[in-house]
């Protein structure tokens, strides 16, 4: 994974998702109301999924209010919000391996808006399976460096159970299995660390480097367009970003 800089992905990203933080909190509250369903609890402690959901929602700034009233509302006996977790893989431009995840309640509407922009910028749809070999799914939590100690920051992450931690000149990414990420967010949050990201994703095992500005242009429009739809909950790819 080294050479793929998590910072600068967050930097490029950061304006846009701050002039977008009301779809953002739409989406995270979707996957609340799916968390709650599926795993019949809306009590963090016995909900590891919703625990999961929680800590994402935490690290993108999400008010705890807005966090307690979705939560209230999918435990609401009238509550009808159905929602289906949906996975597409393609490639992008170039060759770039391409994981689109959605909640939806409509298929036939999601299908062909994701097939759509993979079409219209370069890329293709393909089978389930035909890229997600290539990715590992992790927690992935990301601390600004600051003035933090590498060393300190490095051993309270490997007390807290984390896998590996990687250090960039502007923060650290420390990396856990997923079944490890809320009680190492927790830990880590309870020493006091604050934090950019923090969220389960598939993190791929090698980056594709792509030269052409119109592959380039259009694999930025694909991903745009592809996290503006509101059914995606997220894309992962393996472009380095220059």
């Amino acid at each position: 994974m080294s050479g793929h800089s998590k910072w600068h992905n967050i930097q490029k990203t950061k304006g846009a998702a701050d002039a977008k933080r009301s779809a953002i909190f739409t989406k995270i509250a979707k996957e609340i109301i799916v968390a709650v369903k599926t795993g019949g609890s809306g009590d963090p402690a016995n909900n590891s999924r919703l625990a999961t959901v929680i800590a994402k929602a935490k690290a993108a700034n999400m008010p705890n209010d807005n966090i307690k009233r979705t939560i209230e509302k999918a435990l609401g006996a009238g509550n009808t919000d159905s929602y289906e977790s949906v996975t597409y893989e393609g490639y992008g431009p170039g060759g770039v391996a391409v994981i689109v995840e959605a909640l939806t309640d409509n298929r036939n509407r999601t299908a062909p808006e994701v097939r759509h922009i993979f079409d219209k910028y370069g890329g293709n749809l393909g089978a389930t399976g035909c890229v997600s070999w290539s990715f590992d799914q992790k927690g992935v939590i990301i601390i600004e460096r600051e003035d933090l100690d590498e060393e300190t920051v490095m051993m309270d992450a490997l007390e807290a159970g984390a896998g590996d931690m990687e250090a960039e000149e502007e923060c650290f990414t420390i990396y856990t299995d997923p079944a490890d990420f809320g009680a190492v967010l927790e830990a880590l949050e309870e020493k006091g660390y604050a934090f950019l990201s923090a969220k389960v994703e598939m993190v791929p095992q090698n980056y594709v480097t792509l030269t052409a500005e119109g592959d380039i242009k259009n694999m930025e429009k694909l991903i745009d367009l592809m996290e503006d739809n509101d059914d995606v909950q997220a894309v992962y790819h393996n472009w380095e970003q220059a």
